[in-house]
């Protein structure tokens, strides 16, 4: 018996097949090679085709069936986790309308920013623990006042793992977590936040159907079947946001509990009981997939959207030789920065280049190299530089969570991205002073054990985690703290500096 399991990211699409009586990944294939291109038309503006997610969803399930030789039949569930906060239209045949804009678009910032001023802190900030921002339901007002001929044929608008199990299934259907990220969830009333599609002039039957986060929620049909290979029923039992994915991946459903993720963006994520919120919307509350009625459990999501991708660009610009054609691999570029020393002598970069920073107050600062010397500076030094950028960002969050009550010892991680770095994973562990616990998992894994759960496979989201195993464990070097917290406290002048400049 086996589950598929489906990641959908902004970088690539992957698929995994997990035996469900061992929980042992058995085949996992991504799509495409090269990292998948997202289209910018202005300046921060994000796009990406959700045919070609499709594409690539078919892609990776043939390859990890003919890899394996699993009949379509022994496939029992499948789970989708899928990029946060992206908008995808269709109309009344389910045809894509337009692009996605995805997660890292800025181009909604303002709609979002004049909605907090008209709605007021109290009603966003009590109701949906957000500020409307750049997520999803200004997106689709932007849509609404850009493109109003695209708008008018809108028959439903969803999340990108909505329009892959609408292929999947021909149903188009959400969540209330998925809601919750798109800030369309009104967590006092638990409902649809009516209130702020009516002040955006949204008709709210442009909703799809909401189902519960683990269930049966839907069947593959005929034609999807006969695409993928799959058999025809095969229910899709679960979908979430990748963060709130990751979390459940790594086994992080209880309150106090903190998930981290270091890919394209950098994220921290940790879980509440009672909802909670920053006055300043820095960091951002979503339903957690355990969440019930009865139960309500939040998710508080830092975000760094320039990480993994600072690291591809210093990888592409500064790490390729295009006349011997030899590009480095990530691991060789680790062991260069390795070889610098601590604080890169005096290199600071700041790693916000990918558009509107929420945890900023979405202003668009830009990545920036600071002090940066010709007769001592190497690739080393500015790859290590980077590396510490990040998480001096990431320990920037942290910071505010910890003043919203949001403290931990332990922080999980899939043993994964830039956790495959020592450097990056000590010095995480140094800097914001907690053990990192690294885990043989990943997003595509942790779809798969939820649709067990979801489709009643396995009995209780316990039983679901079987042969999930600790891989390292990093406790902070506590020698290098006060040197690391000087590097940083020079690292947060050139953010305020910056800061103000932008002002």
């Amino acid at each position: 018996m086996y589950l598929l399991g489906y990641d959908i990211g902004s970088s690539s699409v992957k698929a995994t097949l997990l035996e469900a009586s061992s929980g042992k990944a058995v085949a996992s294939a991504f799509a495409p090679e090269v990292e998948m291109e997202m289209l910018v038309q202005n300046e921060g503006w994000a796009e990406q085709d959700p045919n070609r997610w499709w594409q690539y969803i078919k892609e990776t399930t043939q390859r990890v069936l003919q890899a394996t030789g699993i009949q379509a039949a022994d496939v029992k569930a499948i789970g989708i986790a899928y990029q946060m906060h992206g908008l995808v239209v269709v109309d009344k045949n389910q045809n894509v309308l337009r692009p996605s804009i995805i997660w890292c678009d800025s181009r909604a910032v303002q709609i979002g920013n004049q909605a907090f001023i008209d709605l007021g802190a109290e009603q966003c900030l009590g109701s949906y623990l957000n500020s409307p921002g750049n997520f999803t339901a200004s997106k689709l007002k932007w849509v609404k006042e850009n493109e109003p001929d695209i708008y008018a044929q809108i028959d439903k608008f969803m999340l990108p793992g909505d329009f892959i199990a609408m292929k999947l299934s021909g149903k188009a259907q959400t969540t209330a977590s998925g809601l919750s990220e798109g800030i369309l969830w009104n967590f006092k009333e638990n409902r649809p936040a009516f209130e702020l599609l009516e002040y955006y002039g949204i008709d709210a039957n442009l909703i799809p159907e909401i189902v519960p986060t683990f269930s049966r929620q839907a069947e593959v049909s005929e034609v999807a079947a006969q695409e993928l290979g799959l058999a025809p029923g095969t229910p899709i039992g679960y979908r979430a946001g990748d963060q709130p994915n990751n979390a459940y991946s790594l086994g992080v459903l209880n309150p106090g509990e903190i998930a981290a993720t270091a890919g394209t963006s950098g994220v921290i994520y940790g879980i509440n009981q009672t909802p909670a919120y920053d006055p300043a919307s820095r960091v951002n509350g979503f339903l957690h997939v355990n969440s019930t009625e009865t139960n309500p459990i939040t998710g508080t999501l830092l975000c760094i959207n320039g990480t993994g991708i600072l690291n591809s660009w210093l990888r592409k610009n500064l790490f390729t030789s295009e006349k011997y054609k030899y590009q480095y691999s990530y691991p060789e570029i680790n062991d260069i920065a390795s070889q610098a020393p601590i604080g890169a002598d005096g290199l600071t970069i700041l790693p916000f280049g990918n558009g509107a920073e929420r945890i900023l107050q979405n202003k668009q600062v830009g990545a920036t190299i600071t002090g940066l010397s010709l007769t001592t500076h190497t690739r080393g030094h500015l790859a290590r530089a980077a590396q510490e950028g990040i998480i001096f960002a990431l320990r920037y969050g942290f910071d505010i969570m910890n003043k919203m009550g949001i403290k931990a010892k332990t922080v999980k991680a899939g043993d994964a991205n830039m956790f495959l770095s020592p450097l990056f994973a000590q010095a995480f562990a140094t800097v914001t002073d907690t053990v990192v616990e690294l885990y043989n998992t990943d997003g595509s894994q942790g779809a798969a054990r939820a649709a067990g759960v979801g489709a009643g496979i396995y009995p209780d989201y316990a039983s679901s985690f079987v042969g999930l195993t600790c891989t390292r464990s990093l406790e902070p070097q506590k020698e290098l703290q006060s040197l690391y917290e000087e590097i940083y406290q020079r690292w947060l002048k050139v953010l305020e500096n910056q800061l103000a400049a932008v002002q």
